[in-house]
């Protein structure tokens, strides 16, 4: 059992397995993003095709963001009692079964079944995500940012790959007998339950469970050396004991800054991103070109994290969100305008959207960690990313819908100016003061 009584011992191995940490998720990642990228990719052209309806072709955006809501509950609560390893390894095996589960309703042509596996496979989602927190639990304040961009970077290789596979993947499934579309979904049921089987192996020592046995030990040490000064002062008149425990601060306003920006940032992304496919091959591109767009979009929603992690630290969470929100209507406006068929202009548009949502989490992930505690952080992030998993679950159903009545463009337009109602929101964040999140008694 590790102990504390040294502090430069603890300082040694906070950073020894801080290191160890981040190396177990950058690999853990790596393989999410080939298996989240699956879904985002061919999800909306696989339901088009087994319900042959363009307007419900959001349904899968939605059943596995309900169901990453669902997983970002559970491991929020696992994480919490259990920690990192357990929580993050059963996520990832979650979404891998539930990967297995859409090829096996594309194969039975059954919906029922493919909506089903879809909601199950949102846990790999959910968890792909919750995986950015692992690295923050031993990061000191000032490195915070840059420690979810380390575990968000990961991500890219996978997420980049994966879209960029689904003609040969098509062509592997074809020739065991399994719908092409279908096909990238294997490489997903592969990919998350390898992620949790490393986390669930390496992870150890568990980092929230470290740094929550730190955090007792300090307030410890604090406790018995303000004792001391108090008896070392004499302050008998007014014995500390005699008032009672002081009243719970309220919540921190930061962690509801946070929250906000990333549900705003992952409506504005979703409900664009989920439509482009569709609105690519209804003007004549190919499973290549929305392979390509894609692929270039998830790129950019993780390959700018290590600048936008050190910005973040650098400049602050609250001005990196506005220029979030800047990022964000510009990407709306861009889709807009562009023509069905510009490949350039639609390639631009999806990486400016994947930019905004890189610079939005990572600074909303930044404003909640600062504002939590080890006694509730799992707990909060995951309720946190409930309402960003359900948020994007409603911009993934309604942008069929929006899609139908009206346009691509003016769903990219409507995205876009989503984002910029963050602005207001920061601005009254600024003048409020921070304070910690009190954990549950």
């Amino acid at each position: 059992m590790y102990s504390g009584g040294d502090q430069q011992r603890d300082k040694v191995r906070r950073i020894d397995v801080q290191r160890r940490t981040l190396t177990v998720v950058v690999f853990s990642q790596i393989l999410g993003g080939a298996g989240l990228a699956a879904g985002v990719t061919v999800g909306a052209l696989l339901a088009q095709e087994m319900l042959d309806s363009a307007s419900l072709a959001g349904l899968p955006i939605a059943l596995f963001t309900l169901g990453s809501a669902l997983a970002a509950f559970s491991v929020g609560r696992v994480s919490q009692r259990w920690g990192r390893r357990v929580g993050l390894g059963i996520g990832f095996t979650a979404g891998g079964l539930g990967a297995i589960g859409v090829v096996a309703a594309a194969v039975e042509d059954h919906v029922p079944l493919l909506f089903f596996a879809l909601f199950i496979y949102g846990a790999g989602t959910a968890t792909n995500l919750q995986a950015r927190y692992a690295g923050t639990d031993l990061a000191p304040e000032s490195r915070r940012g840059t420690a979810i961009s380390i575990a968000m970077v990961s991500t890219t290789l996978g997420a980049v790959a994966g879209p960029n596979l689904v003609e040969p993947l098509g062509d592997l499934a074809r020739s065991l007998g399994i719908p092409p579309l279908a096909g990238p979904f294997l490489l997903a049921a592969a990919a998350y339950l390898a992620a949790g089987a490393i986390l669930f192996i390496f992870l150890r020592p568990d980092p929230f469970l470290l740094a929550r046995e730190l955090a007792e030990i300090e307030a410890a040490d604090a406790a018995a050396e303000q004792s001391a000064e108090q008896s070392a002062e004499q302050a008998a008149a007014e014995p500390a004991a005699a008032t009672g425990p002081s009243p719970a601060p309220k919540p921190e306003t930061g962690a509801y800054i946070g929250a906000t920006v990333m549900v705003l940032t992952q409506v504005a992304m979703v409900a664009i991103m989920t439509m482009t496919p569709i609105h690519m091959l209804t003007h004549g591109h190919g499973l290549s070109s929305v392979g390509l767009v894609i692929g270039l979009h998830v790129g950019a929603m993780w390959l700018p994290s290590l600048v936008t992690g050190i910005l973040v630290d650098r400049f602050g969470r609250i001005p990196m969100s506005v220029v979030a929100a800047v990022i964000l209507l510009s990407a709306g406006l861009v889709g807009a305008v562009a023509p069905g068929d510009s490949l350039e202009l639609l390639v631009l548009a999806l990486i400016l959207l994947g930019v905004g949502w890189n610079v939005g989490l990572i600074a909303g992930t930044a404003l909640v960690v600062d504002a939590t505690i080890p006694e509730n952080r799992p707990r909060t992030q995951g309720g946190i990313d409930v309402l960003i998993a359900l948020a994007g679950a409603g911009g993934g159903a309604m942008s069929g819908m929006v899609m139908s009545a009206t346009s691509f463009e003016h769903l990219s337009l409507g995205g876009g100016l989503l984002a910029l109602l963050l602005i207001p929101v920061l601005f009254w964040a600024r003048r409020t003061r921070a304070r910690p999140i009190p954990a549950h008694r």
